[in-house]
């Protein structure tokens, strides 16, 4: 269902002035043909995310495919303001496109919650193929009316344990585990159904918690984990891939409605072939963190997840409070390899 009443009809003081901004500069980057529409596109991570390569990707297949009509102008970094700015920015119209997290557009449809419970997808193969096989598309239609069309969705990745002293291949291996979580409900809820105990913290301070023995691990994905360089203090991951995180692309509802029906239909097309070429610059990067955190004395161990599947059931049937909650989890275990 749809909750207008979490609609923004305001735009924050933040979207404002950068608003401004892009009206007096253009924001810019290098000036597009004559004839062709620049599609302003906020993103809030760097260039070397796998996100901002496939956005690349989707911009240079869109322009080929509209003779160059239409073009992708990327803001990475947050140039655009962050995620909720950047949100209200394209439901204003000020910019045509944006990357958002998951949470963000659940304040629009709580159906979207169900993208990110605990343990709803088996494996990544089991995500790429409900985000591209269709199955979502009335749930991200679901928004219109509210500024805002999402257009197809990227993954963030999946969040294993990882510990000091040894892996977790077992929800017994967790018991008296003190893990690292987000600063989330749902997520302490979810490394008790697990089998451990969920301490939320924030990112900054998890390396030196394990190394005093505060906590006996985290959660994450492997590019932070290489990244923050976890795997000194905790060399043991896990796959438990208990929640694999979903960012969505957005899209100004007035600037579909006003594109030509053959470029709509194209871009609408391109917009889905770039969340496959995201799943593969997605691995690639994986791989890559993988090794580093090999080389320097990690250990990965290949979790069965069903015994933690298991465990979580009773929390996924309480956070599925909706008909239309409990038919789009069916919809998406149907696509479980």
């Amino acid at each position: 269902m749809l909750h207008l009443k979490h609609v923004l009809p305001k735009i924050s003081l933040v979207a404002t002035a950068v608003a401004a901004t892009i009206l007096l500069s253009g924001c810019g980057d290098d000036a597009a043909p004559a004839g062709t529409v620049t599609l302003k596109t906020a993103f809030n991570q760097s260039e070397n995310n796998p996100q901002y390569k496939a956005l690349v990707s989707f911009s240079d297949k869109l322009e080929a495919a509209t003779n160059g009509r239409y073009k992708l102008e990327i803001h990475p970094n947050e140039l655009l303001g962050d995620q909720r700015a950047s949100l209200e920015l394209v439901q204003s119209g000020a910019i045509q496109m944006a990357v958002v997290a998951n949470p963000l557009v659940e304040n629009f449809n709580k159906n979207f919650s169900v993208l990110a419970m605990p343990y709803v997808y088996d494996n990544p193969e089991h995500q790429r193929k409900v985000f591209t096989s269709g199955v979502l598309d009335s749930l991200f239609a679901s928004t219109k009316g509210t500024g805002f069309e999402v257009v197809t969705a990227y993954t963030a990745g999946a969040r294993s344990v990882y510990t000091k002293g040894a892996a977790v291949k077992n929800p017994s291996d967790m018991q008296g585990k003190k893990i690292r979580v987000m600063q989330s409900d749902t997520m302490i809820k979810m490394l008790s159904c697990m089998g451990g105990t969920g301490v939320p913290m924030g990112q900054g301070e998890v390396y030196s918690a394990i190394q005093q023995g505060v906590l006996d691990g985290a959660e994450n994905n492997e590019i932070t984990y290489a990244d923050l360089k976890q795997y000194e203090v905790a060399p043991y991951f896990s796959t438990t891939r208990h929640v694999m995180v979903a960012d969505l692309l957005v899209a100004n509802e007035s600037f579909l409605a006003k594109m030509d029906e053959g470029d709509r239909e194209l871009f609408r097309k391109l917009a889905k072939e770039s969340t496959q070429t995201q799943f593969e610059l997605w691995d690639k990067a994986l791989d890559g963190a993988r090794q580093v955190a090999k080389d320097n004395g990690a250990t990965f161990t290949e979790v069965d997840i069903k015994p933690f599947q298991e465990r979580c059931k009773p929390l996924q049937s309480a956070m599925l409070t909706t008909p239309e909650q409990k038919a789009l989890y069916e919809k998406i275990r149907e696509l479980a390899e």
